[in-house]
């Protein structure tokens, strides 16, 4: 049962962040058009978040609670094989001791927390782009559908950047959008919608 409990607290743990665990993925396998996969999961993520709490906080309320007269009941494991029969009492194998729960809360709190630096796995554009004709300049604010996090924003602005001709662009998943400044004589709208479209987030205007 035990058992059971953590693998759905760390199932939990990492159906919360898939969304945006997937787009880091895309990015390490050159694969941009799987990054929205898994969007449609983010809805139920307070679901997913609660359920991980809930999981791992009772897994540790069994083990720090001693077992006895004033504590929790003591399970049948506990009281068949405490001891040996000579009396010695027999070392709980690594799955149980704390150490492993502490390994396995770690991990599912990375988890859970993983939209908050989802970004930094990204490389920073670092580029110069030579402007001729400032009049050439223009700026456009694209609305974009599926974005669930700072990594899925960073995936976008990751992809445009390729496009040359790009001089800023900044994505907001909380907006729904990302604003291009792009020099017109050497890419256009439809190149833009397009590379924004091959992440999987898709233009909406």
């Amino acid at each position: 049962m035990k058992n059971s409990l953590l693998t759905s607290g760390i199932m939990a743990a990492l159906l919360s962040s898939l969304c945006c665990i997937t787009p880091v993925l895309a990015l390490v396998a050159g694969a941009s058009g799987i990054a929205s996969t898994f969007s449609w999961l983010d809805p139920a993520r307070p679901f997913f978040v609660s359920l991980t709490v809930v999981v791992l906080g009772f897994a540790w309320y069994q083990k720090l609670l001693p077992a006895g007269r004033h504590g929790r009941p003591k399970a049948k494991d506990e009281i068949d094989c405490t001891c040996e029969p000579g009396g010695k009492d027999i070392k709980p194998n690594f799955w149980q001791t704390q150490k492993f729960l502490g390994i396995i809360t770690v991990f599912a709190t990375l988890m859970l927390t993983f939209p908050l630096y989802a970004h930094i796995f990204y490389p920073k554009a670092d580029k110069q782009v030579i402007i001729v004709d400032k009049t050439d300049i223009q700026t456009v604010n694209f609305g974009i559908k599926g974005m669930t996090c700072q990594g899925c924003a960073a995936h976008v602005e990751h992809e445009v950047n390729k496009i040359s001709g790009i001089l800023r662009v900044a994505a907001s998943y909380e907006q729904g959008n990302a604003i291009v400044e792009f020099d017109k004589s050497k890419t256009s709208v439809p190149e833009i919608e397009k590379a924004i479209n091959s992440t999987g987030y898709l233009v909406t205007n």
